[in-house]
């Protein structure tokens, strides 16, 4: 590997080199304190990832066989993906401790996922695509399982791992076909290879191809009907784990998505966008109406979830410059949202009780006000409430496609987010306005956990308030692909 190699893949190799550091550490450390140290060491190098993007600032470099590309776009999720492990690992430390989980190995399972996210992200060419697929997914099928003793994470991990690998399966299968319809893997020649073919003249094994690696990336993003696996294994797995899944992994996923079928595929845009409206529209309602039922509030966020992913469909369906960057800008909002607000639920878990009842949060408003109105903030930016990040998503989400005149879905989409108003708003009515049937225990809040709370709300407010900055930066990562 050449100098200009390593600086190019610098990022993964941070994470890779203080992943085994961790690993290493975690064998010879004889500290019993040692867990927080661990912890702190895994959130620097976050901080280096982050202070080794300004070497690559407008910049767009090819590496490794045009294998791994360094552009505005790589950069941009890149960034999302810090702000992902920042916040994760925040919440984490404190959970690690109290939980008694093998802190070594969690933190550099954490840090080997994310490598493969960021190689989802800059990946342009086929193999590498799938190489970072499991690299991701991997970490994460152990990840989910972590609570070794408890039956509903065992099965968490079990369910994903098996719906996994099947996905996986499809998935690779696809990228088999189109490589031999092309014969290439790369993007940019297969994009050659369908720009000089006559669409009529584009073989079976290529749209079958071209089905398949769609499918796999549905499942990651958890959209119908590939959705299932969602709420059992967000539910069973460990509190940190799910808010990295439900965003990370779907970050990664839609990363991945939009270079591949906006680069590759898209002289047959108009041909997957059909199927692909009908299955955003089915992810929107399926997900809002599932979760209008649960009473268990991350079972219900896990729900919610699913329909996320519908609404991030809708501006993958709308494809104009306006939609593609209104995803990346969602997907960073999504972040801070979700991951705040499975924070304040691993505040109120404890051993021998989650607390992720309805009921648990009654009276949280006057006990830990400044605790509820963080849940409150991250309950209304998901309803799409301003002026909170996730309002200004929606906004541009629905926008995009009325500019791209698919004006049911829009409406649709609009409907949806006006049904998911009931089921976050009634976190906020059960925590301010019903009273507790039993006394609200002692919660702790450790410095981290207050730390990844505050940067969440600050996120969502300052992503509702003033977008535009974000949004600019979104709209350039899009052109820089085009």
């Amino acid at each position: 590997m050449s100098l200009n190699q390593g600086i190019t893949i610098l990022p993964p190799l941070i994470l890779a080199l203080f992943a085994m550091g961790i690993l290493l550490i975690d064998v010879f450390a004889k500290d019993p304190k040692g867990t927080n140290t661990i912890g702190y060491l895994a959130l620097s190098s976050m901080i280096f990832v982050f202070l080794s993007l300004f070497l690559f600032t407008g910049r767009g470099k090819m590496t490794f066989g045009t294998m791994i590309s360094m552009d505005v776009y790589t950069i941009f999720f890149y960034l999302v993906f810090v702000v992902i492990g920042i916040l994760t690992i925040l919440s984490s430390i404190s959970y690690v401790k109290i939980t008694g989980i093998h802190s070594g190995e969690y933190y550099a399972l954490i840090l080997f996922s994310m490598i493969g996210m960021m190689l989802m992200a800059s990946s342009t060419n086929l193999i590498m695509l799938f190489v970072s697929l499991e690299m991701m997914s991997i970490p994460i099928y152990v990840l989910a399982g972590f609570h070794r003793n408890e039956e509903r994470s065992i099965e968490a991990s079990l369910k994903y791992f098996l719906l996994g690998a099947f996905a996986s399966g499809f998935f690779l299968y696809g990228l088999a076909l189109v490589y031999a319809s092309a014969g290439g893997t790369s993007y940019q020649g297969i994009a050659d290879f369908l720009a000089a073919t006559q669409r009529l003249d584009i073989s079976t094994l290529m749209w079958v191809g071209i089905a398949f690696v769609a499918i796999g990336f549905c499942f990651k993003v958890a959209a119908f009907p590939f959705h299932s696996w969602t709420p059992d294994v967000y539910e069973g797995a460990p509190t940190p784990v799910t808010a990295y899944m439900a965003t990370g992994v779907k970050a990664a996923a839609f990363a991945a998505f939009v270079r591949i079928f906006f680069t590759t595929f898209s002289g047959f845009q108009q041909d997957w966008t059909a199927i692909l409206w009908v299955i955003a529209v089915l992810t929107m309602t399926i997900g809002n109406f599932t979760a209008l039922v649960q009473r268990n509030v991350k079972r219900m966020l896990a729900y919610s979830s699913i329909a996320h992913a519908g609404y991030l469909l809708v501006a993958f369906v709308a494809g104009n410059t306006m939609g593609r960057s209104s995803i990346l800008f969602y997907l960073l909002a999504y972040a801070f949202m979700n991951i705040g607000a499975f924070t304040v639920l691993m505040v109120m878990a404890k051993k021998n009780n989650y607390h992720e009842d309805l009921d648990d949060f009654a009276g949280l408003g006057f006990k830990y006000p400044l605790t509820a109105l963080a849940m409150s903030v991250f309950m209304f930016s998901m309803a799409g409430i301003p002026p909170t990040a996730g309002f200004i998503g929606k906004f541009y989400i629905f926008s995009a496609a009325v500019k791209s005149h698919d004006y049911w879905l829009a409406v649709i989409g609009v409907l949806n987010s006006a049904v998911s108003v009931y089921y976050y708003l009634r976190v906020v009515v059960y925590m301010y306005f019903k009273e507790p049937e039993n006394e609200i225990p002692v919660y702790r809040f450790s410095v981290p956990v207050v730390f990844s709370i505050v940067i969440a709300v600050w996120g969502v407010l300052q992503m509702g308030v003033l977008p535009g900055n974000i949004l600019n930066i979104a709209n350039h990562s899009i052109l820089s692909l085009m």
